[in-house]
């Protein structure tokens, strides 16, 4: 189906367009899966309730056709042989009723599921249009219904002349029955060839629900321009998208150059990368605790901060790599790099304090820090 760009439609349609389509009541359903599952039902009580059913209706052809001359001659008796008639019905119809209930709301929604649309309920004038009324007559949907139903009533048609062919013995000996084994029998026979002709609705049913499963999606298919634009309304032109990510990032980048001051440290390879670290050494047992990291620019605007207050910067190429590759934002390094970071940290404390003068100069740190290989960048 083409549409008005000249793009066809051949793209499945995507979770977001079928929602859509559910919510405004457009959903596969099978008019022959409902009917067969009503008439399988109706006539699968009948056999179930056949007894109760038939002593109800005995009870009332008794009370009505076994009465007094005076009583039949008697208005007031009429209602009171009318209710009688009813409560003795009541019960088995009832049952039957509840079946075939059931069957209707379940065969009606197995394809499908439960759904309720009130934008479905609601008026639309394109509806009432003559000409699009016109146009579904004789539409590809009215000619597949039609062929479907020529089919069914030719197929049911011919079981059924083919059943009443094969029981046609059997319903001339009825003739030679008294009346009440007569009527069982009629009605025991009615019963199995109504339940018969409902079971030949299973073949159509098993070639309708594919059929209206495929004639949904394809009603429902979509060009790629539709999936692009269904696509940027859903998630965001890219532009935009960038644009948001972009700032998100300065946010984030802001709040981390607001935590360099607190760092104790900064490890950096002079070129690339920069990594702050801070230590809590009045909490037992934990471990120094990435507040800061970058790469070039931001690596850069690390160490400046990281100047201004007074913060030791330190190079260590390999460490600092390995920091930076292995530990994320706000979280504590890796056990493979406790050592190599202790010394570092030694070597910053042992450095404050000589500044103040409280202890000896610090030897300088040696190059080669012991870095295990798998932390090796």
């Amino acid at each position: 189906m083409a549409e008005s760009d000249g793009q066809e439609r051949t793209e499945q349609p995507t979770e977001q367009r079928l929602r859509q389509a559910r919510e405004k009541g457009q959903i596969p359903r099978s008019k022959e899966l409902g009917t067969a599952a009503v008439l399988l039902s109706a006539a699968a009580g009948l056999l179930m309730l056949s007894g109760p059913l038939g002593r109800a209706m005995s009870r009332v052809f008794e009370q009505n056709f076994r009465v007094e001359r005076a009583v039949l001659f008697d208005p007031q008796t009429m209602m009171p042989a009318l209710t009688d008639s009813l409560v003795s019905l009541m019960w088995p119809l009832l049952g039957l009723f509840a079946i075939v209930l059931v069957a209707a709301l379940v065969g009606n929604s197995l394809l499908g599921g439960f759904n309720f649309s009130t934008q479905a309920m609601m008026p639309k004038l394109s509806k009432m249009s003559p000409l699009k009324g016109i146009k579904r007559m004789f539409g590809v949907q009215a000619l597949v219904e039609l062929l479907k139903s020529v089919a069914k009533v030719v197929f049911i048609a011919t079981l059924a002349v083919w059943l009443l062919w094969s029981q046609f013995e059997n319903i001339l000996r009825l003739s030679n029955e008294t009346l009440p084994a007569a009527m069982v029998g009629a009605l025991e026979l009615l019963l199995w060839m109504g339940l018969l002709l409902c079971l030949a609705l299973l073949p159509i049913v098993a070639i309708d629900v594919p059929f209206q499963r495929w004639n949904h999606t394809r009603q429902l298919k979509m060009t790629l321009q539709e999936i692009k634009d269904e696509y940027k309304n859903t998630e965001g032109k890219p532009e935009v998208k960038g644009r948001i990510r972009r700032l998100q990032q300065e946010m984030a980048n802001r709040r981390m150059m607001a935590e360099v001051p607190t760092a104790d440290v900064v490890v950096v390879n002079p070129s690339h990368y920069s990594v702050a670290l801070r230590y809590d050494k009045d909490k037992p047992g934990s471990a120094p605790v990435v507040v800061a990291k970058g790469l070039d620019e931001i690596a850069l605007k690390i160490r400046e901060i990281a100047r201004e207050y007074e913060v030791p910067v330190i190079s260590s190429p390999a460490l600092a790599r390995a920091v930076y590759h292995s530990t994320k934002l706000d979280r504590e390094i890796p056990e493979g790099l406790f050592v190599a970071v202790a010394q570092i940290l030694a070597y910053v404390f042992q450095l404050n304090s000589w500044r103040k003068g409280q202890g000896r100069k610090p030897v300088p740190l040696k190059e080669d820090l012991p870095i295990p290989d798998e932390y090796k960048v």
